[in-house]
């Protein structure tokens, strides 16, 4: 079993969900919005956030793996999903659950662009902070947090934990 810190707790998480929300729905009111849910991660923070949305939107989902079962990113992407929808001359909006060392997130953005989009946007729950390896802009962001490994709300370990309704630092595991 895991020792796991509460990092960050699920009122808090509902707080700044509300707030990325508004933000969102200020901004692209009177657009026609695609929000893509980057899997498995995200779908709890993409489920949670629709529902602060208060404008229209469209769902897809993207796949991608960088992790395995290790707490560091490979480096190596792989799109094991791709969007269902066309995205030429629309609004998109990625929701992402982490982003650490951006990589995976920075080939995303890059195969997407290429497809033409009209605006290419990112809502992130948690980025961390000091150990990005690429520049990137992240137009909503939830929290920033410190390098420590975390898991819960759609966040694992070896497919554990994302059940969790916080964020938690995961202390130790013997999995």
């Amino acid at each position: 079993m895991a020792d796991i810190r509460v990092l960050i707790t699920a009122e808090e998480i509902a707080a700044a969900l509300e707030r990325m929300g508004r933000q969102i729905s200020d901004d692209y009111r009177g657009k026609e919005l695609l929000v893509v849910g980057v899997l498995k991660g995200a779908f709890m923070v993409m489920a949670d956030l629709a529902r602060q949305i208060d404008i229209p939107v469209e769902f897809d989902f993207m796949a991608v793996s960088s992790y395995g079962a290790s707490t560091q990113t490979s480096g190596v992407v792989r799109i094991l999903k791709d969007l269902d929808e066309e995205i030429q001359g629309r609004h998109v909006l990625i929701v992402e659950d982490i982003i650490d060392s951006g990589l995976t997130l920075n080939y995303l953005l890059k195969s997407l662009r290429v497809r033409k989009p009209e605006s290419l946007e990112v809502a992130a729950l948690l980025v961390k902070q000091g150990i990005q390896r690429v520049e990137l802009d992240v137009r909503y962001v939830g929290f920033e947090i410190g390098p420590e490994f975390v898991v819960g709300y759609g966040l694992d370990y070896a497919g554990k934990y994302r059940n969790l309704p916080y964020v938690g630092v995961l202390e130790s595991a013997t999995v």
